[in-house]
């Protein structure tokens, strides 16, 4: 069984690469995904740290099983808050493949799911990025938006820790060339925006949907729990809204599951996922004007099909 480190390998798979084995991902299917989520609750006034266990399984291809964990205090000592490890197997005769480590996997594997939305649901002429949070995901958001965005020229950062947001905007200017600049109000950067995507653990609504403006596309990504927040009911209201699986999305996020039991939506008011717009049995955006929200769930589904781009990029297939 081989090790691979997919912190070495990112440059050589490339978000180009990644969100195409995504797209092709969605039209072929996974047979089986389940989650396992456990929580160990935080002393008070800390965030509660989580275990989540992610099983997929392409029958006749490959199957998988990602475990990561996520210690949100990690960054006060130093420390990486996401640790991850997947084990890939042959999916016909049960053989492991290769184990996985770095996060590069996860990290890579959500900012492609969300730029493969935004594939879809993001104006073509979009320019002006907000992005609300400053952690690790950050960062591979900008440079996955940018892949199928590239007029992309000029990024809008909010972090509730200023100093974070300008760490944030110096390595985007320097690794990106991009013009990236730190904004004091959140609510300022998102009025400004042709694209907002959210990498908090918010469990308080950051995008008032107010602020929105006509055209904008929100991508919600950092809330994986019913407590956590990232927009509020107006943005949900206003915008027309898709998420990467309807499963796991009404089952764990906030963002759509508290606005469907205050009863601002259905759930009939959610006009697609990922898989219906890649097999184009739903359209994506139909009006310059309109708002459009992607809730971005993650799911063992995408970390499986992000493994198999890593192993078969890696000659090992």
């Amino acid at each position: 069984m081989l090790t691979l480190d997919c912190d070495i390998l990112a440059k050589a798979l490339g978000f180009g690469r990644l969100i195409e084995a995504l797209r092709r991902g969605h039209v072929d299917g996974v047979d089986l995904v389940e989650r396992v989520l456990l929580t160990e609750p935080g002393p008070a006034g800390a965030p509660p740290n989580h275990l989540l266990v992610w099983p997929a399984w392409r029958f006749g291809g490959y199957a998988g099983v990602k475990m990561v964990s996520v210690f949100p205090a990690n960054p006060d000592a130093g420390k990486p808050t996401n640790a991850t490890v997947y084990v890939l197997f042959d999916g016909r005769d049960g053989r492991p493949l290769a184990t996985l480590t770095g996060s590069a996997l996860t990290t890579m594997k959500t900012a492609a799911d969300s730029a493969l939305a935004a594939d879809h649901l993001a104006r073509p002429d979009a320019r002006v990025l907000a992005v609300l949070g400053a952690g690790a995901q950050a960062p591979w958001q900008v440079a996955a938006l940018r892949t199928v965005r590239p007029r992309i020229d000029r990024v809008l950062i909010w972090n509730r820790n200023a100093a974070r947001a300008e760490a944030l905007a110096a390595h985007l200017r320097q690794a990106l060339d991009v013009a990236a600049e730190t904004v004091a109000d959140a609510g300022a950067a998102v009025a400004q925006a042709d694209i907002v995507t959210t990498v908090t653990g918010s469990t308080v609504p950051i995008v008032e949907g107010a602020r929105l403006r006509p055209g904008t596309h929100v991508d919600l990504v950092g809330g994986f729990t019913a407590a956590m927040r990232e927009a509020d009911d107006e943005t949900i209201r206003r915008g027309r809204l898709w998420v990467d699986t309807r499963r796991f999305t009404l089952a764990d996020c906030g963002d759509v599951a508290g606005p469907i039991a205050a009863g601002v939506i259905g759930a009939q008011d959610i006009a697609g996922d990922l898989f219906e717009l890649c097999r184009g049995t739903v359209p994506g955006r139909r009006e310059v004007s309109e708002i459009t929200v992607f809730k971005n769930a993650g799911g063992g589904h995408l970390d499986l099909m992000t493994a198999i781009a890593f192993y078969e990029r890696a000659g090992a297939a």
